[in-house]
């Protein structure tokens, strides 16, 4: 194994009865076991981000309850020269009506997500999540600040056996984060953008579905990176799923690959490499002992979100673009990886 994480193979749930960190929760798993059975308030965070890409456009979803207001966010981007961006988002105070579930769509004991009323006007949103025999659907509804309707109907695909990474990355016993990250799942069906129809997944071309899904209580402020790519490269289907700078002195990480469906959990911090002053510039990231990852991200598009509303302060950095060199599994394959479409972001949070 390239870890050496405990494997966690059993139902547990996230929390005590007093709200504090199970210490038997700690761990990580190829697919949702635990329960995030979070109470109450006091920096509690809980959020599903779905990202759906095909070579020349993506869509994210985002529903966020982060405790004192809830932020739904509807996102399309248009890759290539003179390309298009439209953003909806929706804040509620104290998140009224927002109810994420204690467990990741898919998993035994899920539930549905909905939020925002069903024909939103300018500055409503509507999304759903809803699991089904053949998989998520992603449903959305937005009136775009350019008084453009943006209709999502998306079908995310779960193949049988496919395996994800969630882990437990623990501060202390109060602070503490449940996170579960899903990547190269198939998905199809279409957007419309005022009188046009965009086609996902097809015969001509793929779409891949990422998920995050994230549970926990968080320090006041914090930075992170996060890096994710999905697509079919050396004759393989490669899901990559990094972290950094949260996870470091935690004992855990977030690193893994996900090749035909099968995980290699990398319990190795990563070495990231870019640059604050320079969007579109290459990123690299390694993971120095191991060797294992050894990849150029080459970035085409840089989303820069900067928010402060009193209580939140938030820059993102978010840098969608192209990966490519090399990983190597659990079983010792190495793959080539060749301009495998993903993101990577740079993030500074005061919540």
């Amino acid at each position: 194994m390239a870890t050496h994480e405990h494997e966690i193979t059993e139902p547990v749930d996230l929390c005590l009865p007093d709200g504090s960190l199970n210490p038997s929760a700690v761990g990580w798993s190829r697919k949702p076991l635990h329960r995030a059975n979070l109470q109450g308030w006091g920096r509690t965070k809980r959020w599903e981000y779905w990202c759906v890409t095909t070579p020349t456009h993506l869509v994210a979803l985002t529903v966020s309850d982060l405790d004192f207001l809830a932020l739904n966010t509807v996102y399309l981007l248009e890759f290539g020269p003179g390309g298009r961006e439209f953003e909806c988002s929706s804040i509620v105070p104290a998140a009224r009506g927002v109810r994420l579930p204690d467990t990741v769509a898919g998993a035994p004991g899920s539930e549905d997500v909905v939020v925002g009323p069903a024909r939103p006007t300018g500055g409503k949103v509507r999304i759903e999540i809803r699991d089904e025999n053949a998989g998520t659907r992603l449903r959305a509804r937005c009136l775009t600040p350019e008084r453009l309707p943006l209709e999502v109907g998306l079908l995310v695909s779960r193949p049988e056996g496919h395996e994800s990474l969630s882990v437990v990355v623990p501060w202390s016993e109060q602070r503490f984060q449940y996170t579960s990250k899903h990547t190269a799942l198939p998905a199809s069906g279409r957007v419309r953008i005022g009188s046009e129809i965009l086609t996902f997944g097809g015969e001509d071309d793929e779409a891949w579905a990422v998920l995050d899904h994230g549970r926990g209580r968080w320090p006041r402020t914090v930075d992170w990176n996060w890096g994710a790519a999905s697509g079919r490269t050396d004759g393989h289907t490669v899901g990559l799923q990094f972290g950094g700078r949260w996870t470091e002195g935690t004992g855990s990480t977030e690193n893994g690959l996900c090749v035909d469906g099968r995980l290699t959990k990398i319990g190795e911090e990563m070495d990231w490499q870019w640059s604050a002053s320079a969007p579109l510039a290459p990123w690299t990231l390694r993971t120095p002992s191991s060797g294992q990852v050894d990849l150029t991200f080459t970035p085409f598009h840089n989303r820069a979100v900067h928010t402060d509303v009193g209580l939140i302060a938030n820059r993102t950095d978010q840098r969608f673009g192209h990966y490519d060199g090399r990983i190597r599994t659990d079983d010792g394959a190495e793959i080539a990886v060749d301009r495998l479409l993903g993101w990577a972001e740079d993030v500074h949070m005061r919540w």
